[in-house]
């Protein structure tokens, strides 16, 4: 058998905070599909995560030694996104090869028991350079910097995968080849122009009447935009999210909303989060020089353009004015008067003087919105919330 092994090993996942706080970086949603899932449709076959013994580890993760058997492993970097030729590089690999990229970094590994010495190391003996330029996420303004990338690569992986439908004539529609709808999709009395990159509408979508889209743009499955959102590449609405107002060069992974007007711009929101009605964030300073962000090593620059980089099951309250910039950590409940400060911590209970949320407060309030989209909170989520609130 032939699988896909992921490993954070070489990847600093503590550069894409907080983001890595609650998933590996695999599990990063960039384009249409996580890494994870570009991976799999690349080379088709199933995937799992290296064991690590960490609190993020789950029933996908495997130690290399002790289950390889007869098996093919591709060793991953968890932070590499895939192309179509990389792919086809990859699958020429035999047991021992490896290839890297022009800095001598390796970051894929064909390798089978004779290659496996102990727990954490593995021999490989030659190396294949990469034939084209790696893409990588290695902070989480990448993911918004390689969104527009991502997006056309992942249109190509699901191509030929995907059933799809024709808008119907109550749409208005500028460069129509590069408009990719889903069957099951509903879109109606919309404008939506392809003209600078292609826009990808999921299965069981909604594009309510008077928005308008300007690709890059992905709506993935269930996902919902709004009456009147305007909504500008390079954007991707993650799975059953919600979203209204004004929208650019912007992620929402999955199950979050922001549902009514307002401006995100550059930004990336994590799971499971609310923007309050009103909520904007700044992505350009009125000195139009670099954005600097918080980050666990200091402070990082952005480039001349960050919004907000939110972590999963964060919230802001109505009329939320974000600095430029502004880093929040995971399950903070943001509201206080004026610009919020540029870095809120996890568990943060208001962004004045700023509070600890109460844990089983802050885990009752998690299950409340996830009631909302009926679901739950499980058991694994519980123990990764409860490691950050012990260690963050």
């Amino acid at each position: 058998m032939k699988k896909i092994v992921f490993t954070e090993e070489f990847c600093q996942p503590e550069n894409l905070f907080p983001f890595t706080l609650t998933r590996k970086v695999q599990d990063i949603r960039v384009g249409i599909l996580t890494i994870r899932e570009k991976w799999e449709l690349a080379l088709g076959f199933p995937s799992f995560d290296k064991y690590e013994n960490d609190y993020k580890d789950t029933e996908k993760a495997i130690a290399i030694n002790e289950t390889i058997g007869d098996d093919i492993i591709y060793l991953i970097h968890g932070n590499v996104l895939p192309t179509i030729k990389l792919a086809k590089q990859i699958k020429k690999l035999k047991p021992g090869e490896f290839i890297s990229a022009e800095n001598n970094e390796s970051f894929v590994y064909c390798i089978s028991k004779k290659q496996v010495l102990d727990e954490h190391k593995i021999k490989v003996a030659r190396g294949v350079e990469l034939e084209e330029q790696l893409k990588e996420i290695n902070f989480p303004w990448d993911i918004v910097h390689l969104n527009a990338w991502a997006i056309e690569q992942d249109i190509e992986f699901l191509r030929k995968t995907k059933k799809w439908q024709k808008l119907s004539d109550t749409n208005k529609t500028i460069h129509s080849s590069q408009i990719f709808v889903e069957k099951g999709a509903d879109v109606e009395y919309s404008i939506l122009n392809a003209t600078s990159g292609p826009i990808f509408i999921g299965k069981d979508a909604v594009v309510m009447e008077g928005s308008m889209l300007r690709g890059p743009i992905a709506i993935c499955e269930n996902a919902v935009v709004k009456m009147g959102a305007k909504i500008y590449g390079a954007t991707t609405v993650g799975p059953r999210s919600v979203v209204g107002g004004e929208i650019k060069n912007s992620i929402f992974f999955s199950n979050s909303n922001k549902s009514h007007d307002g401006y995100i711009g550059d930004a990336v929101i994590g799971e499971w989060c609310n923007l309050g009605a009103g909520t904007s964030c700044s992505n350009l300073k009125n000195t139009a020089s670099d954005v600097t962000v918080w980050t666990p090593k200091g402070l990082q620059n952005a480039g001349p353009k960050c919004g907000v980089i939110m972590g999963d099951y964060s919230r802001t309250a109505i009329n939320t004015s974000i600095n430029t910039g502004t880093m929040v950590g995971v399950s903070s409940h943001v509201f206080g008067n004026g610009l919020t400060p540029k870095y809120i911590p996890s568990f943060s209970w208001g962004s004045d003087g700023v509070e600890r949320y109460d844990f089983e407060k802050a885990l009752a309030n998690i299950n409340s919105w996830k009631a909302l989209k009926k679901q739950t909170v499980s058991e694994t989520e519980k123990n990764i919330l409860k490691h950050i609130f012990d260690h963050y």
